[in-house]
């Protein structure tokens, strides 16, 4: 029996080998009880003994493919990383990885990857190994390499392979942001040698992998780049870093350029005391952060599939800026989605918003922008209602007027549609006053921009039934977004500490800060966005609503009160505390704002402050049900600093002045700048 025959044996775990009539071989993944590929130590085991029995006995072709629906490979067992004793194992399986892709990529017959669903991180370094890429046409097929959203390095051939093949220019974009290509990117780039659809991949994978056809060479652009001209492709790319992020929270992208520009791609290469060393990465707080963001994520995924709820029509009630955008996103995950409000002329903004939405998402496919744009129907008089089995208020923050609504659409919804409110402020309970079954009501909170933000409160009453909670969290991950069960309490668990933050940002402007100071020494910090541009983000007439209601007795800060009489709402209305103007796209932007050089000292920490007594007194009084679901609805919802790995994990266990602050804030008025700066 010859090498490869012998790998037909039962006792194989996680692959499987066929040889076709035509002489190729087939190789199929499957690990084994699990529901996507990773490359496990086993799987990896595995894998060095298949190369070892194809290298002894070369075939005429192979073809490596993914025997399980969800997708190719999901990358490396972030389990087994996270578990990684110390940096002298991380480099041991970087070597192992490495050794195995180089294995593979000498192999002296024809490769090719068979790429369906998603081929993620050590996937594509496996497909970057081959000598061919074939994508199978379909939305689910996404090639990434995200090692740096868990403050790591692409090791295993990534950072020589991809630039080698894509050029340096693209291959650090994917690189150092994460980002994903669907495949007909994929191909229109040069990473995948073709693009078919599914009903053809198998047949197509035969024919490439036979054809003798030599991979495409890089262009003299891409020569030059990746030759002579890589210190200035190198210095562009940390520029462009360093405005993003900094070195000193995230390392791992200024590593994956020192080690493409300075060592060939090779992590290996790079000695031991140097920062873009492995040793330095693995070993670094934010690598230990970010995969414990990761598993947060995966915490909230696995809400969403407590029930089996899967609405076809949905309506929405209030066509403003959040009911419009919930109702895009609806309709853009396929739903059918009836927008209802006073008028045509005001669900119209909403549609053209979703228009471009659509553009954006589904680019390049017209027919498939067609087709969201005819789920999105608008409905002035609520016809929809009747039919939904969903539906959601989006009005404004007005108690009364939502009693009265839910009072009409239970009425007038089907007895098993569940009715759902947006509030971002008011009790459940108190809205749900007028109903005849108090039960029925869930609140289902998204957050501003709903397209962008991936978090949605779920929140349950005294008196809401558990199964439409769990409908309700089915349905927000139906939207690919992520379900967060809350207590109905006022502000719930994000607003309940974004408000005391964003007066606290607003004080500070008060005592003759700029905006924009306050902003930087936010953003400086790891927050997605300053606390002064988020409040003209969600406009200054909810964010004055919202502080009233959240932190009652709070003295409204007399610029925002002014602003707010003079109509000067933020992003909507064109003013704010920044001006703003709107973008090609039709997105507006802060215009006119100067760079800020430095910020005073302890600011941030000041601004936080505020912040982390209201996550510690949400955790206190079961708002959420543990300490890691309120870090994941800050970082998640609220764009809290990632690297941190939370604001409660960032402050625990430290001698940290945030820590300090938030136990005066609750005993004091919060401290000045000038007092924190001391």
């Amino acid at each position: 029996m010859n090498a490869v025959a012998d790998l037909a044996r039962s006792d194989w775990h996680h692959w499987r080998i066929e040889r076709s009539p035509d002489a190729i071989l087939w190789l199929w993944l499957d690990r084994a009880g699990a529901s996507a590929n990773t490359l496990s130590a086993a799987v990896l085991d595995e894998f060095e003994v298949v190369l070892a029995a194809l290298e002894a006995n070369l075939p005429a072709a192979l073809v490596i493919a993914s025997a399980k629906p969800a997708g190719f490979v999901a990358g490396a067992d972030i389990e087994e990383f996270s578990a990684l004793p110390d940096p002298h194992a991380a480099r041991a399986l970087v070597e192992r990885g490495w050794r195995l892709f180089d294995r593979l990529a000498a192999l002296r017959c024809p490769t090719l990857a068979l790429i369906r669903g998603h081929c993620m991180g050590g996937g594509l370094e496996l497909a970057l190994a081959c000598r061919y890429r074939l994508v199978v046409d379909e939305p689910a097929t996404r090639l990434a390499l995200p090692e740096v959203m868990l403050g790591i390095v692409p090791a295993w051939g990534g950072m020589r392979r991809l630039p080698a093949l894509i050029g340096p220019v693209a291959a650090l974009d994917m690189m150092l942001t994460g980002r994903s290509l669907d495949a007909r990117r994929a191909r229109r780039i040069g990473l995948a040698d073709d693009c078919v659809p599914p009903r053809v991949m198998e047949n197509a994978a035969r024919v490439l992998v036979s054809s003798g056809q030599r991979p495409a060479l890089p262009g003299l652009l891409a020569r030059l780049l990746n030759g002579p001209l890589k210190p200035l492709v190198a210095a562009r790319a940390q520029r462009q870093t360093a405005a993003r992020v900094s070195r000193a929270h995230y390392p791992a992208p200024f590593a994956i350029i020192d080690i493409w520009a300075r060592h060939g791609g090779n992590a290996l290469a790079v000695p031991a005391g140097d920062p873009a060393s492995l040793e330095t990465i693995f070993a670094s707080p934010t690598a230990h952060n970010l995969a414990r963001v990761f598993f947060l994520r995966e915490r909230l995924k696995g809400f969403g599939k407590q029930a089996a709820f899967a609405p076809r029509q949905v309506h929405v009630v209030g066509a403003g800026i959040m009911g419009g955008d919930i109702a895009a996103v609806c309709a853009l995950a396929g739903l059918r989605v009836t927008l209802q409000d006073q008028g045509v002329d005001r669900i119209a903004p909403a549609i053209a918003r979703a228009a471009r939405l659509f553009e954006r998402r589904l680019r390049g496919d017209a027919r498939a922008q067609r087709l969201a744009l005819d789920r999105l129907i608008p409905d002035p008089q609520g016809r929809g209602v009747a039919a939904a089995d969903l539906v959601i208020e989006a009005i404004s923050e007005n108690l009364d007027a939502k009693r009265a609504l839910f009072a009409d659409l239970e009425a007038r919804a089907r007895p098993d549609a569940l009715l759902a409110t947006n509030t971002s402020s008011l009790r459940l309970a108190d809205i749900a006053a007028g109903m005849r079954t108090p039960a029925r009501l869930v609140g289902i909170h998204f957050f501003n921009p709903v397209a962008k933000m991936p978090l949605v409160e779920v929140v349950s009453a005294a008196a809401t039934a558990a199964e439409d909670a769990a409908r309700a969290a089915a349905f927000v991950r139906l939207l690919d977004k992520l379900a967060l069960p809350v207590r109905d309490v006022p502000g719930f668990l994000v607003n309940a500490a974004l408000a005391p933050y964003m007066l606290e940002a607003l004080r500070c402007v008060e005592e003759g800060v700029a905006p924009a100071v306050v902003d930087a020494a936010l953003t400086r910090f790891g927050m997605a966005m300053g606390p002064v541009e988020l409040v003209d983000t969600v406009g200054l007439d909810v964010a004055l609503a919202a502080g009233k209601a959240l932190a009652a007795g709070a003295e409204v800060p007399p610029q925002l009160a002014a602003r707010v009489a003079e109509g000067k709402l933020g992003r909507k209305t064109g003013e704010g505390y920044y001006r703003w103007a709107p973008q090609p796209g039709g997105e507006a932007r802060i215009v006119g704002r100067a760079p800020v050089e430095a910020v005073p000292e302890g600011l941030a920490e000041r601004v936080l402050a505020p912040l982390l007594a209201a996550v510690r007194h949400s955790v206190a009084e079961g708002v959420v049900a543990d300490a890691d679901l309120a870090d994941a609805g800050l970082i998640f919802g609220a764009g809290f600093a990632p690297w941190t790995g939370g604001p409660l994990h960032h402050a625990q266990g430290r001698d940290f002045r945030i820590g300090a602050s938030a136990a005066k804030q609750q005993t004091g008025p919060a401290p000045t700048t000038q007092q924190v700066s001391r």
